[in-house]
């Protein structure tokens, strides 16, 4: 029988001399821990010689537009940064390997090493802001990167040729809970109307997950002598940013009107 490795992330540097292997990208906060990032880097030792390869998890976030990025002024703030030698491997470094680094380190030989970070438990979540109609460049928000490179020391610049970027993200593990279906009601009064125009709408449920649709439903009692022509549902995103002082940024993530 042919053991099968489960799937497993890979990618390398521009020369090919540097490969990192993960077995997820997306790493959960469970609230009692989070998920440790964990993988193997496959190197060409005759390549790296007398330098070292250094591995890091960077945390950063992004709360304006790159291209407004001028006299070493960037409107990005990083948040956690953990380092580590992955060769030569420190002995203190060493730890218990899980499953998946001991099948890789079988498969791709001597001349791969073991990685692992543990992520602090106030580390935020991976978040994207949806961009407004016309901006440009990467979005802002919180995003993760896993950087593996060759170096003399953790403090230079590697070269690109030298370097492996990975994108990773960090979520919450949110199971759904059984609650009331979100409600909310509203009313408006008219000048020269003898009655009112009532607006119901409920939700299916309370939390939704990526791809899934919202299903929404809308009542409308009109006891007003105006007449209803469109109604109109947007989901709308809403953050509260908080950096030098406390700003909302609000957004609409999709809408739909009928008549």
């Amino acid at each position: 029988m042919v053991a099968v490795l489960p799937k497993v992330f890979k990618k390398s540097s521009p020369n090919g001399k540097i490969t990192v292997y993960l077995g997820k990208r997306d790493f959960l906060d469970h609230l009692s821990h989070t998920d440790p990032v964990d993988g193997v880097i496959l190197i060409d030792p005759d390549y790296v010689q007398n330098q070292k390869v250094y591995a890091h998890v960077l945390a950063a976030f992004r709360y304006g537009r790159e291209d407004l990025d001028v006299l070493g002024l960037t409107f990005r703030k990083d948040l956690y940064l953990a380092s580590a030698q992955i060769y030569p491997q420190e002995p203190s470094e060493k730890r218990p390997l899980s499953r998946l680094q001991e099948r890789l380190l079988k498969k791709l030989g001597e001349n791969a090493y073991p990685f692992y970070f543990e992520l602090p438990p106030q580390s935020p979540a991976s978040v994207t802001l949806q961009p407004a109609p016309g901006d440009t460049g990467k979005p802002c928000g919180v995003d993760y990167e896993l950087k593996a490179y060759i170096g003399p020391n953790p403090d230079e610049k590697p070269h690109k040729k030298d370097t492996v970027r990975l994108a990773i993200r960090k979520l919450y593990y949110a199971p759904e809970v059984s609650k009331e279906q979100p409600y909310m009601e509203t009313s408006k009064d008219f000048v020269m109307s003898p009655a009112k125009l009532h607006l119901e709408v409920t939700l299916d449920k309370e939390m939704y997950y990526h791809g899934e649709s919202i299903a929404v439903n809308v009542q409308i009692t009109n006891n007003s002598n105006k007449s209803v022509k469109r109604i109109k549902v947007a989901v709308v995103q809403v953050a509260d940013i908080c950096l030098f002082s406390t700003a909302k940024y609000k957004c609409t993530v999709a809408e739909i009107e009928s008549e």
